[in-house]
């Protein structure tokens, strides 16, 4: 009656399978057992410690950055409070419509297009996807008050009290202490940023960035209930209150600084100058033109047409600092180091005499070198060479050393500060050109010139021209150790740091990087020639210096740079004979050194005497108590 299919199962078999699966189940609900009871039993402290704490919020209190001050304790940079509207991604509404329904909403209230927001939310969380994103700086109360009362409209949106950084002396000083920005991602993975969390602030340029764990805080914490919904209840559980950071204290003088960047600021062109004290490489004043305004950096976004105009060379490039980033021939102002080489190498004497006919010859078929305005001084010594700025007897001086056979050049000119960097405390230092045999034979080997170093290159470099490239704080370290007997200073900007409470918890006085051992006999030679040249007559800036009241030393120098205009140099030493203080000042297409360069160093050492009469009482002489000199179009050359 039944098929095989048909037929019903045996007894003993439905026993088997009935038997599996109980035993299935039996596995199933032990699994299910022990998983319970591992949460409930041996993780239960843990998840309720999870549970509770997610009725707390930790919020983050910022901590100030200490101020930069400037050497006589008065405020350069200090820091204000701002209510800085902010979104919060992570409490944003995880729909996109709703999301985008809110957006237009704010919009509508802070005058900001929802293009202009997304695009914000775009660049603040591409990176830190948690970031809070700023949207507007300073808002007025008016539209705390209101989103306060609509809070339920906003979910995400909160106003928030930050520290901004705030500039008190105005732009002055800008390229030095430089400005201040979010961490950003990789800064993040790097060891010093270690601790610090998306949203802090730290230092990107300047001295804010050199000096930024001495500047940074410590930041606070703050443990707040909130109720099902993430809102406040307004207990606060617990609280760590900020630490900030410490102050800064720069070696800046203000007058001088003040008087450096309204010397160069004067000009049309570009230009850039250091003030340092030449025995320790405290740095007085150091600035460059065109400047920028700091305070743009304080503002949440920055638009690219803003930071393009700081960036654009058809602009000036304002963010560059010229003064350590300035890549220049540096004229007859290169003449001391040249002689400095030659002396110590043997070719020279001071007593030396080369006679200056108006020209010199490299050789057959070559035109022949000559002096500016064609010029011929005779006979002249060394001292007396540096007064007329000579080019011939320099032309001299540089083929004598090319037919020693050494490098003495070169080496000299190495020690004494040039082609590499000096090592000061500000970020983007470049180290220049020197050249030298072995850099222009191999690019010849290489294919990148038409000719190996021949001695027209030496004779280049014995005036400061040619391939060299150097920028004025390497021509006033390079200067400073010949007038200190050969001690090559390290330049710094930072002089101390000090507590909250102004004591002082660390003292910046980094030892020179060497010494040189400079014949006296030699820097006296050296620095006669330039005091001549500022201020005897037939001296080549004698018509600028030549009624200044305190006795001082200068070297002009004008240096081609096709195919713009010559570029206009100055380098100074106060007081004479003994000098304490550099001043270097270079302008773009400025013309002769006379011209531009040096009134502009008149103009910072006048102010540099005025706030310090003591200083030119002590050197034999008086304050100028002039007003600032007018730049122009004086008589002479080089």
């Amino acid at each position: 009656m039944f098929n095989e299919r048909e037929r019903p199962l045996l007894p003993a078999q439905f026993a088997l399978r009935v038997a599996v699966l109980s035993g299935l189940a039996l596995v199933m609900f032990s699994i299910i057992f022990f998983r319970l009871w591992y949460l409930q039993v041996l993780s239960g402290d843990k998840y309720l410690a999870q549970a509770q704490n997610n009725q707390v919020r930790d919020i983050t209190v910022r901590a100030p950055r200490g101020e930069i001050l400037d050497r006589d304790g008065k405020v350069l940079v200090d820091n204000r409070t701002s209510l800085a509207l902010q979104l919060l991604p992570t409490e944003l509404p995880n729909k996109r419509k709703k999301l985008q329904q809110e957006i237009e909403r704010l919009g509508q209230v802070i005058g900001m297009s929802p293009d202009k927001i997304n695009e914000q939310i775009r660049k603040q969380t591409k990176e830190l996807p948690a970031n809070p994103v700023t949207l507007k700086q300073d808002v007025n109360y008016d539209l705390v008050y209101y989103l306060r009362e609509n809070q339920e409209q906003y979910p995400g949106v909160a106003v928030q009290r930050v520290y901004v950084r705030n500039y008190p002396a105005g732009n002055l000083a800008a390229q030095i202490y430089g400005y201040v920005r979010e961490v950003t991602g990789p800064q993040l993975k790097e060891a010093r940023y270690q601790g610090l969390e998306p949203g802090d602030q730290v230092g990107q340029s300047g001295v804010e960035n050199t000096y930024d764990n001495v500047l940074r805080g410590t930041n606070g914490m703050s443990k707040v209930q909130v109720d099902a919904a993430g809102n406040p209840t307004g207990r606060v559980i617990s609280e760590t209150q900020p630490q900030p950071g410490d102050n800064l204290v720069l070696s800046i003088d203000r007058p001088v600084q003040q008087a450096g960047e309204a010397a160069i600021g004067s000009f049309s062109t570009p230009g850039a100058f250091v003030v340092m004290n030449a025995h320790n490489g405290e740095v007085l004043g150091l600035g460059s033109s065109p400047t920028f305004d700091p305070s743009i950096f304080a503002k949440p976004v920055i638009p690219t047409s803003v930071y393009t105009a700081l960036t654009d060379v058809d602009n000036g490039a304002p963010l560059s600092d010229r003064a350590i980033q300035g890549l220049y021939p540096t004229g007859s102002t290169f003449k001391p180091i040249t002689a400095i080489a030659a002396l110590e190498s043997g070719v020279l004497t001071p007593s030396t005499t080369i006679v200056d006919g108006g020209s010199f010859s490299l050789g057959p078929g070559t035109p022949p070198l000559q002096n500016a305005g064609g010029a011929a001084y005779g006979a002249l010594q060394l001292p007396q060479a540096l007064q007329v700025s000579s080019d011939v007897f320099f032309y001299n001086v540089g083929a004598m050393l090319f037919r020693d056979g050494g490098d003495a050049q070169q080496k000299w000119a190495y020690d004494l500060g040039i082609g590499h960097p000096t090592g000061i405390d500000l970020p983007g230092e470049v180290a220049g050109l020197l050249p030298t045999p072995g850099w222009r034979n191999q690019l010849f080997k290489d294919g990148d010139t038409d000719r190996p170093w021949t001695m027209g290159d030496n004779v280049n470099l014995a005036v400061g021209q040619g391939d060299l490239q150097a920028d004025p704080l390497q021509m006033a370290v390079a200067y400073a150790a010949i007038a200190n007997g050969g001690d090559v200073v390290r330049p710094h900007v930072g002089m101390e740091a000090q507590d909250p409470n102004g004591s002082v918890v660390q003292e910046i006085d980094p030892a020179p990087q060497r010494h040189l051992d400079i014949d006296p006999s030699y820097r006296s030679a050296i620095l006669e020639g330039l005091h001549a040249a500022a201020q005897e007559p037939s001296g080549t800036s004698y018509d600028v210096f030549a009624d200044f009241p305190v006795p001082m030393a200068g070297k002009t120098g004008t240096a081609e740079r096709p195919p713009t205009g010559d570029q206009s140099w100055y380098v100074s030493l106060a007081p004479y004979p003994n000098p304490k203080i550099v001043v270097a000042t270079t302008i773009e297409q400025g013309g002769f050194g006379v011209e531009s360069a040096a009134p502009a160093a008149k103009q910072i050492l006048e102010a540099y005497y005025n706030a310090h009469p003591e200083q030119a009482k002590a050197a034999g002489g008086k304050a100028p108590n002039l007003d600032p000199i007018e730049t122009g179009v004086i008589g002479g050359y080089d």
